[in-house]
């Protein structure tokens, strides 16, 4: 079965998708690291849920048409759909070594980079007259986060 998203939906994936950040960011800050390392990952975690926040917020301000379911689907599947697509597309488990800042930053930048392939891929599931324009937004926010992680995987050269 063939699904056309509308923003509304993407949305909601977006919002899953800073959750699963901020609980990556978190499960890393109990690694054994230093203590300023582990800050800076509950600094990230921070970030992420402030982005949830602003994702929701833009998800409410959306017009009713923006809203529009695009399927048929009375047991609700599209949503069972996305929130499968949510989970274990982006910041899903994976083994990494959570005593190394390196490799934690690593890992973050590369599912950062995978969101914003995942919203890429979205937007062309998304109608113009349905919020398409919106999930730029979304992509700006990720291309932030990769910019941010980059800097400090730099100061982790050694």
């Amino acid at each position: 079965m063939s699904y056309d998203f509308n923003a509304d939906e993407v949305f909601e994936m977006a919002e899953q998708l800073e959750r699963n950040g901020a609980k990556f960011y978190r499960d890393a800050a109990q690694g054994k690291i230093e203590q300023s390392n582990k800050q800076m990952l509950l600094n990230l975690a921070a970030m992420e849920d402030e982005h949830e926040k602003t994702f929701k917020s833009i998800r409410a301000e959306l017009s009713e048409k923006e809203k529009v379911v695009t399927v048929f689907d009375p047991q609700g599947e599209a949503a069972l759909y996305l929130r499968a697509l949510a989970d274990t597309r982006v910041f899903f488990e994976k083994d990494i070594d959570v005593t190394s800042m390196r490799e934690i930053l690593k890992s973050a930048i590369e599912a950062e980079k995978d969101s914003i392939v995942f919203y890429l891929g979205m937007k062309d599931a998304v109608s113009e007259n349905l919020g398409k324009d919106r999930i730029d937004g979304i992509i700006k926010e990720e291309m932030g986060h990769i910019k941010l992680l980059s800097k400090e995987l730099i100061k982790h050269k050694s």
